[in-house]
């Protein structure tokens, strides 16, 4: 089994990092900046930036804060929000950026895959898939959640990873935020049909969760966000406790 990735998510709103349930009821979980470097000092093996509301108020990712995190943190670190373009990814990458995160403007326009791809290299592009379940079938949602699609979870994860996709980032929207556990079957069934890294989000409340997450879910990489602001599950134990099942991750020295 290939080494485990355990990734804080920063959703960003007015500045300020947020958390809600189910996409909705947002509240303030602190200082985006802060919060990155401490995880960051705690073991963390990537971070993830989302501005959860550039698509919906049309407008770009906040470049200016993207630096003041990328200097305070020295592992990799994904953005995205509003990423339309070549141009958007350009700025944000000379920002400090590792990656960047689609996911509406891919949907809209699955040719931006391949630019992205072609300009900066598979690596660099991760592919967001916003999902719930409508009368039994996942269906990817838009603009943070509020725009309901008829795009197939599976065959765009499948379309997106031909056209190059480094990785996908699969939110099940009615477990996010509930605590509850990741959408483990969805997980495992996304994990067999494409041959790139899938990251499980949505749904962490437990240390058993994120264990589900990669041996019953297969994800390569589990991704929280309330657990971690409000200190429920401390990165380090986190670690200890996988480790101890048996699940290989990395122990910061």
């Amino acid at each position: 089994m290939l080494t485990k990735r355990i990734i804080p998510c920063l959703d960003i709103k007015d500045g300020r990092t947020v958390k809600g349930v189910n996409f909705v009821d947002l509240r303030d979980a602190g200082d985006p900046v802060e919060l990155a470097a401490a995880y960051a000092e705690e073991g963390a093996d990537e971070l993830v930036f989302l501005d959860i509301s550039a698509t919906e108020e049309n407008r770009k990712t906040l470049a200016r804060l993207v630096r003041r995190v990328a200097e305070r943190i020295d592992i990799p670190f994904t953005v995205g929000g509003g990423i339309s373009s070549v141009a958007d990814v350009d700025v944000l990458l000379h920002n400090g950026a590792d990656k960047v995160c689609v996911n509406s403007a891919a949907v809209r326009d699955p040719e931006l895959i391949d630019r992205l791809v072609r300009k900066f290299g598979s690596q660099c592009v991760v592919v967001a898939l916003d999902a719930r379940r409508i009368e039994g079938q996942w269906k990817i949602h838009l603009v943070g959640g509020k725009e309901p699609t008829q795009v197939e979870l599976f065959g765009w994860a499948q379309e997106a990873a031909r056209r190059g996709a480094g990785e996908l980032l699969f939110t099940s929207m009615e477990h996010d935020g509930t605590k509850g556990g990741f959408a483990n079957k969805a997980l495992k069934r996304l994990s067999g049909l494409v041959n790139i890294p899938v990251i499980a989000s949505g749904g962490a409340g437990t240390r058993e969760h994120f264990a589900d997450a990669f041996l019953k879910g297969e994800a390569d990489a589990a991704l929280a966000a309330s657990v971690f602001h409000f200190n429920e599950i401390p990165i380090p134990e986190l670690k200890s406790y996988l480790k101890d099942r048996g699940i290989p991750v990395r122990i910061r020295k």
